[in-house]
């Protein structure tokens, strides 16, 4: 255990900081178009039996391996695993949010630039003037990779503050502010004309859609939206005091997680079918769509229509900046413990390697030729790299090191916070951790791969 060593100051701040690094982009479009188009509530009940089979117990497991060691991810998972070779796996986690964060960057650069236009009234036009403009601003050479620099070093400036200084008090205000703003566009989507078509869409159980296939789907979501294998869990719970719950925190920041992914679908479903306009999936749907969506939708009220324009692009981008600060500390806490540097030097040399990665993945959607590996722009390939490959290995390989290598007795007294809380449920955790949890992730990975 490292000496001096930053804690969150409440509980509040624990659940805020890290449902604030699950919470993403991911959960804004990605999780409401899987459900309207795979069963709407019918989905929803099989994505929540996902979280409780693999997302629950696998935040559990990286929680355990975290604050055993009060360490980075790296020495944490050596601690436990009491070899170093274990390391490795931390080590994998680091550099796997290290990509993530370079290219996702760019993502939130996108929506920070959309932010701006949005005040400036520029998105206004037809859809081929919107997808136009979309296309000509993300492949650009120098706009788009300045954004993105700019959120790293956003991220940067709260990162650097420490636990509770920096990244406890910015999730206190960023995270009901972002569930404020998500709120007022929900009502303002749901009182539009024909909006309970759009309700109807994502809400209404459709089992006749419910195939291996949407299992396999729900089971991707639960994996990839509460953040397993990145080792963010892992350093987060770095920061926990001993009286933490364990397992009632990974229950409460899952439901948050699932709250705020169905409030999104609130939000954008009834405006599109007010609209009458479809939504579809991907970075379109946010940059492409939704702004045809708040123009139309509110057509007989422009003025409404510019606000919740300006409100839309401020959640995104309030949502990528709390996923990037947790996606900075873990990079910044290795550097710094590791090293023996101060946490600001840290900082900026993780600073320093993700805005290189932005930099290279931000030039390589306007020129793949050049800034490409695989026959694949470097942005599709750092995304493709970490989803299909990285996370699925760090997270399988924690719940081997927590299921059967750890020492039972270690396991159990975080599990129990040293036997001075209730340990009914801890076997059949255990149990998911050792045999549920690696199948679905061996599950997800092949149908990632195409394989099922």
């Amino acid at each position: 255990m490292i000496k001096d060593r930053g804690t969150f100051g409440s509980k509040l701040g624990i659940i805020l900081a890290t449902a604030g690094s699950a919470i993403g982009l991911g959960n804004i479009w990605r999780f409401p178009f899987m459900t309207g188009h795979n069963g709407g509530a019918a989905f929803i009940i099989i994505y929540l039996v996902c979280v409780m089979m693999l997302g629950v117990p696998g935040m559990i497991a990286e929680f355990v391996v975290g604050r055993h060691s009060s360490s980075n991810a790296a020495r944490a998972y050596s601690v436990i695993g009491n070899s170093k070779r274990w390391g490795l796996v931390g080590v994998l986690g680091i550099l796997t949010s290290t990509i993530i964060l370079g290219f996702y960057a760019v993502v939130a650069g996108w929506c920070v630039h959309y932010l701006f236009v949005s005040v400036s009234g520029q998105l206004a036009g037809t859809p081929e003037e919107v997808s136009h403009y979309f296309t000509t601003f993300s492949s650009s050479a120098l706009q788009p990779a300045l954004f993105g620099i700019v959120i790293i070093l956003a991220t940067h400036l709260v990162v650097v503050r420490g636990i509770r200084s920096g990244i406890e008090r910015a999730s206190k205000f960023l995270m009901p502010l972002l569930f404020l703003l998500l709120l007022v566009i929900v009502v303002a989507s749901c009182l539009l004309p024909g909006a309970w078509r759009g309700v109807e869409f994502l809400l209404k159980p459709d089992f006749s859609k419910v195939t291996a296939s949407v299992f396999l789907e729900a089971l991707g979501q639960a994996f990839f939206s509460l953040s397993l294998g990145t080792a963010c869990l892992c350093t987060f719970a770095s920061y926990f005091g001993r009286t933490v719950n364990l397992g009632r925190s990974a229950l409460q920041i899952a439901l948050l997680d699932t709250l705020i992914a169905i409030l999104a679908g609130l939000m954008i479903f009834p405006a599109a079918f007010s609209a009458g306009i479809s939504p579809d999936a991907g970075p379109s749907l946010i940059f492409i769509t939704l702004p045809n969506v708040f123009q139309q939708a509110f057509s007989a009220m422009p003025v409404v229509g510019y606000v919740i324009s300006i409100l839309f692009y401020a959640l995104l981008s309030l949502a990528a900046l709390t996923s990037t600060i947790s996606m900075h500390e873990i990079g910044t806490a290795f550097f710094h413990e590791e090293l023996h540097i101060s946490r600001r030097g840290g900082a900026w040399i993780l600073t320093a390697i993700t805005s290189v990665i932005c930099v290279l993945c931000s030039l390589s959607v306007g020129r793949p030729d050049i800034f490409g590996l695989f026959g694949m722009a470097l942005l599709d390939f750092c995304d493709m790299l970490t989803a299909q490959y990285l996370l699925p290995v760090g997270s399988l390989l924690t719940c081997i090191l927590v299921g059967w290598i750890a020492e039972h007795k270690t396991v159990r007294g975080e599990f129990t916070n040293g036997d001075t809380l209730p340990g009914r449920f801890f076997h059949l955790w255990l149990l998911c951790v050792k045999y549920i949890c690696p199948a679905c992730i061996l599950l997800i990975f092949l149908h990632q791969l195409g394989v099922i």
